[in-house]
């Protein structure tokens, strides 16, 4: 793995040059003078910090949990995640940066903002902590929330998972009440410019998606979100940082920089297409002719050096030895400025098309949810969605499936940390007849597309032993950081990893 430092370069080299120099390269972001401290300040250093983590480090795991993602030939770096594996040292990097340089400094401006009654800050940093929050109750379940803040209590209690959701709408909920559409904000990257208006939006999408996954756990969520969705205040484009990035060494894309950037004298290729999702997005029939492949996936992954899209098998590296070289597999398609997503209009769409499917209002179910394959198409820069729906059409019978696959497919080339997400709360994609020793036999080097069922899972070749056959890992043990020193931090068992979360049992 490349050095973990691009994210504190990122956070330094894109405030410096990428929005007129308002943050000093020689002050400490997170301890501006404090004479000097401004949110807008803060702010720049606030959002990388967030962006960086979650745009890469939980991106990664995200993909290979997925199986969106197979792991490259003859290396090492995530073979574990391949195998459905997560370690508390591995974990700690994401959960350590985003309280760091991320919650710490969203306090800081949240404090500022509100004593000088700027809501439109406040809004701003209230939503981007809240989207932090959530992504680290979606890793690990019971975080600290309550008192973690609290700089003299150094063994914060871990507050449950729905205690921290319902706390989170609660936050995003007041700051809500006392920002208006034209209220200024302080200078950010996310919506560079623009007034607290957008920040509604994405609120409103945040909440959605909080609300969502709370179905189930939550008796009276329907009734809120019904509510909001008829408040009709959601973005109308991919909440996403688009225009930050530089083609220069701490400028790039994170994921980018991490993984297919030389910037850092690493030649190294780790991350390949998974059979599972190149299998689904290309599909071919008994003789091998192709009967459907998706527009999307040029757009999402790259052809190998034969021009062909095929795709590896998690749980190994394959042998350096043996016929599938660095060249024969598909690489996701990156660049120095690809965005970095947040929340797409394709995700609002499809929790909206849910959420009419449980009120059996299929009419209006099948148009969300056509609507969020042509934002997902759109989105990707390509045309092509009826044959998408012709291919993967709404079902009000099985809504779940048709919904679970078509969104792990869209977010396989955006957000595939959100994928994982999804797949364990809506249990589709789910594991087919094949295993991954099926589809690759090691003892004669081949592999076996022929036995892959589009739309499904399968066991890895080499699975974690916590995890076992037929299960994708739930949640991420706690890292060693946290739990070393903190007396109230909570037992990790075994039985954990394979434990779904509140919102998803």
């Amino acid at each position: 793995m490349k050095k973990i430092a691009i994210i504190s370069t990122i956070v330094l080299g894109l405030a410096a040059t990428s929005c007129n120099n308002y943050l000093d390269i020689n002050q400490d972001p997170n301890s501006p003078a404090e004479g000097n401290m401004t949110t807008s300040i803060l702010m720049p250093a606030a959002e990388m910090g967030i962006a960086a983590t979650y745009g890469n480090l939980l991106r990664i795991p995200g993909g290979y949990f997925s199986q969106h993602y197979a792991h490259m030939f003859g290396t090492s770096n995530y073979v574990d995640y391949s195998q459905f594996t997560m370690s508390p040292v591995r974990s700690g990097s994401a959960y350590s940066q985003i309280n760091r340089v991320g919650l710490k400094n969203l306090q800081t401006i949240r404090e500022l903002a509100e004593k000088n009654e700027e809501w439109g800050t406040y809004l701003a940093a209230t939503t981007l902590r809240c989207f932090a929050i959530q992504a680290l109750v979606d890793c690990y379940g019971s975080i600290p929330y309550s008192e973690a803040l609290d700089i003299s209590n150094p063994s914060p209690k871990y507050d449950e998972g729905e205690v921290v959701y319902a706390g989170l709408l609660s936050e995003l909920d007041e700051a809500l009440s006392k920002a208006n559409a034209t209220d200024p904000v302080a200078t950010n990257f996310l919506f560079a410019g623009a007034r607290a208006d957008k920040w509604i939006k994405f609120a409103n999408a945040l909440k959605l998606k909080i609300m969502s996954r709370e179905v189930g756990a939550v008796s009276s969520v329907d009734s809120q979100i019904g509510a909001l969705i008829a408040q009709n205040n959601f973005p109308t484009e991919d909440v996403a940082y688009t225009d930050c990035w530089g083609n220069e060494t701490g400028q790039m894309n994170p994921y980018y920089s991490e993984e297919f950037a030389t910037s850092f004298g690493s030649t190294q290729i780790n991350v390949t297409a998974n059979m599972a999702i190149i299998g689904t997005m290309l599909q071919t029939d008994a003789e091998g002719v192709v009967v459907y492949e998706d527009p999307r996936l040029p757009a999402f992954f790259e052809k190998n050096n034969s021009g062909n899209y095929v795709g590896g098998i998690s749980g190994t590296n394959f042998s350096t030895s043996g016929s599938y070289k660095a060249a024969y597999w598909c690489r996701p398609v990156m660049a120095y400025n690809s965005p970095v997503y947040y929340i797409q209009v394709a995700e609002t769409e499809f929790f909206i098309a849910e959420y009419y499917a449980r009120q059996n209002n299929a009419a209006k179910a099948e148009e969300h949810y056509n609507a969020a394959i042509e934002a997902s198409c759109a989105s990707a820069g390509v045309s092509g969605a009826e044959k998408v729906i012709a291919q993967f059409p709404y079902s009000q019978a099985n809504y779940k499936q048709c919904i679970g696959i078509s969104k792990w497919v869209a977010l396989a080339g955006t957000n595939n940390f959100e994928s994982w997400c999804e797949l364990r709360r809506l249990k589709y994609p789910a594991f087919g007849s094949a295993t991954g020793n099926d589809l690759y036999d090691a003892t004669s080097d081949k592999l076996h597309s022929e036995k892959y069922v589009p739309g499904t899972l399968y066991t890895p070749i080499s699975v974690f032993d916590k995890v076992g056959s037929n299960k994708i890992l739930e949640r991420w043990p706690y890292p060693s950081a946290s739990t070393s020193s903190n007396a109230n931090a909570p037992k990790f068992s075994d039985s954990d990893y394979t434990t779904p979360l509140f919102w998803a049992k």
